[in-house]
């Protein structure tokens, strides 16, 4: 439900967004979200594109999902357009916990690739929660093409979301334990291992998959 603050009030919370103290920041994301009002999303989005500090963000993003759908989606649909890398992750982010699948058009293949890990990261969780029903296997196949990049906290959030697609990812899985990177088919086979036990723990499974890649075998058929 949203309520109409007097202007001063919003002046005032439209003000310590801005503020160059964090805490103050993060009162008054609080604040806005308490109350929600359509006048703030458009200062949120700008906020989030610029907000340096981690829980500030999550905060403003917080706020977003408090608002009508209705008045927060064409917004972060223009921010995942953006050139700012960080407007781009922090929109996929919200969109994520929104969760309105009126916003799957936007996650496009070059979301799902792009350069920047943190932006791939947020659009690998998005597609997941927003993929329609009867589209994973293709989104498992897209998602099987970041197979082997970046770090390990980007590859474990490349496996977490194949993991939540389910036995659907199977298919690219077993197709990328047979590319010619050893980090591709390391990665496939540890995100297997996962799917077929969860409680395995990622560090686990990507050792024991460099383990099986290293002797030259492709998985459980492959020994």
């Amino acid at each position: 439900m949203t309520t109409t603050r007097p202007d001063a009030d919003e002046a005032g919370a439209l003000r310590d967004l801005e503020d160059g103290r964090s805490s103050v920041r993060l009162r008054a994301a609080l604040a806005v979200g308490t109350a929600p009002d359509p006048r703030f999303v458009g200062k949120l989005l700008e906020r989030c594109a610029i907000e340096p500090e981690f829980f500030v963000r999550d905060m403003l993003t917080w706020a977003l999902t408090r608002h009508p759908v209705s008045v927060t989606l064409p917004g972060l649909l223009r921010e995942v357009r953006s050139e700012r890398a960080r407007a781009r992750s922090q929109a996929l982010h919200t969109l994520s916990k929104i969760g309105d699948r009126q916003a799957w058009p936007a996650i496009t293949g070059a979301l799902l690739s792009d350069a920047d890990d943190e932006v791939a990261r947020s659009a690998w969780r998005a597609a997941v929660v927003l993929v329609p029903r009867g589209e994973e296997p293709g989104l498992a196949a897209s998602l099987a093409t970041q197979l082997g990049r970046g770090d390990r906290e980007t590859r474990r959030s490349l496996s977490r979301a194949l993991v939540e697609l389910g036995d659907v990812v199977l298919p690219a899985l077993r197709a990328a334990v047979t590319a010619p990177d050893p980090r591709v088919r390391a990665h496939a086979l540890a995100t297997e291992r996962l799917l077929r036990d969860p409680d395995a723990g990622f560090a686990y499974a990507v050792e024991e998959a460099k383990r099986v890649v290293a002797l030259g075998g492709s998985g459980p058929e492959g020994r």
